[in-house]
């Protein structure tokens, strides 16, 4: 075809969470290639990443993806730079140290299905609530299962456009669901979960349905709110393990509570109570298959000889995969085996 349609996505200067921008770019001839997908600047002063005197900011892009719900279409994530070039204040994804691909990261993505009109989740009476918690999760039919098609679309979509999407399933609460996200590197999982999260808000935009990230929505009731577990691994925990070393890595984390709860996402301390299969925000525990716990030990790891992944539980629906990934690389390089 003799032009392309290319939608560069970025996070723009909200705070304390940002949020995702885009517009499309028509290129004729287009390859299809990253390198060939040029930088483009945009009015940074309606994003809050610039005054209105100065205000132009520039796109650079760092991965793209066939877009299939869009003809001739592609996905171009982008980092936002300064004009001369330099990272942007906002652009987390340049704060990403050393990166390698020794480090492994499985993203367990929870969100909302939110009605606009009732701003309660899909499943809710206006007004009022459904039944508790119990037929939610991992939930069929009807009376327990809100948002499907739009689940099922947005998997497919992430699927055709080359995310590496391992599963999706209903949550504990009604309305809520989960999609996983597994890459190699900070920034490759950063910027597939990014991009997955940009197709679900079209995917839902599309049914007049908005999705929530908020890490409690529902405020202090007796409904879980929603998490973004980071499953983590280095080389030493998959080829070496051992039940010594895989606890020294534990205690290596409760070491430095305050700098991971710091990237984990605003607001999580409405979420990280104790309750609702979570530990509290100002403590510290490891448990095998311990839910409750800020890090989990999956039956799985033990049974391969203690080899292979843990679960930190505690980053939130809202955070930003860079900044969870960065701190716990930095957190993994302090631990020799």
């Amino acid at each position: 075809m003799a032009y392309s349609k290319l939608e560069y996505i970025w996070l723009d200067g909200y705070k304390p969470t940002q949020f995702l921008r885009s517009k499309t770019m028509i290129r004729h001839d287009f390859s299809g290639k990253l390198e060939d997908a040029p930088n483009w600047s945009f009015d940074g002063s309606s994003t809050l990443q610039a005054e209105g005197g100065s205000s132009d900011c520039v796109l650079k892009p760092v991965a793209i993806y066939p877009d299939p719900d869009v003809d001739f279409g592609y996905l171009v994530m982008c980092e936002v730079l300064n004009a001369d070039g330099t990272p942007h204040s906002t652009n987390t994804r340049a704060k990403i140290e050393d990166d390698s691909d020794e480090f492994w990261f499985g993203y367990e993505q929870e969100y909302f299905f939110i009605d606009p009109d009732t701003n309660l989740p899909l499943g809710f009476p206006a007004g009022g609530y459904p039944s508790p918690q119990g037929p939610y999760y991992c939930g069929v039919g009807a009376r327990n299962a809100f948002g499907r098609a739009i689940k099922d679309e947005h998997l497919d979509i992430c699927l055709e456009a080359g995310l590496n999407v391992e599963g999706t399933n209903a949550e504990v609460a009604a309305g809520q669901w989960e999609f996983q996200i597994f890459a190699k590197g900070a920034a490759d999982a950063g910027d597939q979960i990014w991009v997955g999260r940009y197709l679900l808000e079209r995917t839902a935009e599309k049914y007049g349905v908005a999705v929530e990230l908020h890490p409690k929505p529902l405020g202090d009731t007796d409904w879980n709110g929603s998490g973004m577990h980071c499953n983590f691994s280095n080389a030493a925990m998959r080829d070496v393990g051992g039940e010594a070393n895989m606890i020294k890595v534990c205690e290596e984390f409760g070491k430095y509570i305050k700098e991971h709860i710091d990237v984990y996402g605003a607001d999580n301390h409405l979420r990280l109570t104790g309750k609702h299969e979570t530990q509290s925000i100002d403590k510290f525990s490891y448990g095998i298959s311990d839910r409750g716990a800020s890090i989990r030990i999956p039956v799985s790891t033990i049974e391969d000889g203690w080899k292979g992944r843990l679960e930190d539980r505690r980053p939130a629906s809202n955070a930003d995969p860079y900044l969870v990934s960065a701190r716990i690389m930095k957190t993994l390089r302090g631990v020799s085996f």
